[in-house]
């Protein structure tokens, strides 16, 4: 079957994972792909080889000390990149870079019309900021996509959905007054989980007053509160006439999770999914990526992420 989907797999990109016990361990990929072969779905994609980021291509939206300092760190192999949620480990600068090098490398693809969307599982580091790491997030693939759409391809309209448990603050806090990133994202409330940000009154500053949705979600909600939620999502999104969707689709927010209370289902990732995949066609020629994101009970993980490969490989 012929596809314009494209998936990022490969050891560079499953590298990308935290030693001694960390929730986001280098197995992540695996769990994935060994559900996505027993579906069938590797009939229905491309698979494309993992692509490192340059520090020019990281420095679109990273700090040169930052990036200096994941490099220092990398090196010497231990140590934190954060406050103690992010530890260094040998190779860290290499795995976080193809992470942002692959990102970068599918938004080429779908420029240069060879794949219309992509999806990338290991990826979807929506905490780190400009000078920081974050929440087990390095370098911020979302936000470095976000500039090269703008500085290499003219592309100023971007939409970014987050549906990963956590609040994308890396993301937000950076284009908080950016009025052409249409900004939405469904989250655990602040209230009772990390990074404790997205309350529902910030709705984007100065000009961009009203283009950020966010919506904490309370614990213990599921796919009946997420698909009533999701209707006003749609109508914000189609307002915004986005020239780019990114999707960053985190499976921590199913039922079972253990860093989180959520109660989602994989329907839940399925519909946010198709009707982002319509909102492409629509607006934007079926241009999307999709990010994986958080997620960190395998099973939940593998069937979230297939759910969201096998609607966007899904002809109408």
């Amino acid at each position: 079957m012929a596809s314009d989907v494209c998936v990022y797999l490969g050891d560079e990109l499953a590298a990308y994972g935290f030693p001694e016990g960390h929730p986001f361990g280098t197995d992540r990929q695996e769990a994935f792909w060994n559900e996505a072969l027993r579906q069938g779905l590797n009939e229905a994609i491309v698979e494309a080889l993992p692509v490192m980021a340059g520090r020019p291509e990281l420095e679109l939206f990273h700090t040169s000390e930052y990036v200096e300092k994941v490099m220092t760190l990398s090196e010497l192999g231990y140590g934190y990149l954060d406050y103690g949620d992010t530890p260094a480990f040998p190779g860290v600068f290499e795995a976080a870079s193809h992470v942002a090098g692959s990102a970068l490398d599918g938004l080429k693809r779908i420029m240069e019309g060879r794949c219309r969307m992509m999806f990338q599982p290991i990826g979807g580091l929506h905490h780190a900021r400009r000078h920081s790491a974050a929440g087990f997030c390095v370098f911020n693939d979302i936000a470095v996509v976000i500039e090269a759409l703008r500085n290499d391809y003219g592309i100023s309209r971007v939409a970014y959905v987050d549906i990963d448990v956590h609040h994308g603050d890396g993301v937000f806090y950076s284009y908080e007054d950016d009025p052409e990133l249409a900004f939405v994202d469904l989250h655990e409330d602040g209230n009772y989980l990390y990074p404790g940000t997205g309350h529902a009154h910030e709705t984007g500053k100065g000009e961009a007053q009203g283009t950020k949705m966010n919506v904490p979600m309370p614990p213990g909600a599921g796919d009946r509160e997420f698909f009533m939620v999701w209707e006003y999502v749609e109508k914000f999104l189609k307002s915004a006439n986005p020239e780019f969707v990114l999707f960053q689709c985190g499976a921590d927010s199913l039922a079972g999770d253990p860093l989180a209370h959520l109660r989602y289902t994989p329907a839940a990732h399925a519909h946010a999914a198709r009707s982002l995949r319509r909102i492409a066609e629509d607006c934007c020629e079926g241009r999307m990526i999709a990010f994986g994101g958080g997620g960190y009970n395998r099973k939940n993980l593998a069937l979230a992420w297939c759910a969201v490969l096998r609607e966007l490989a899904s002809p109408e």
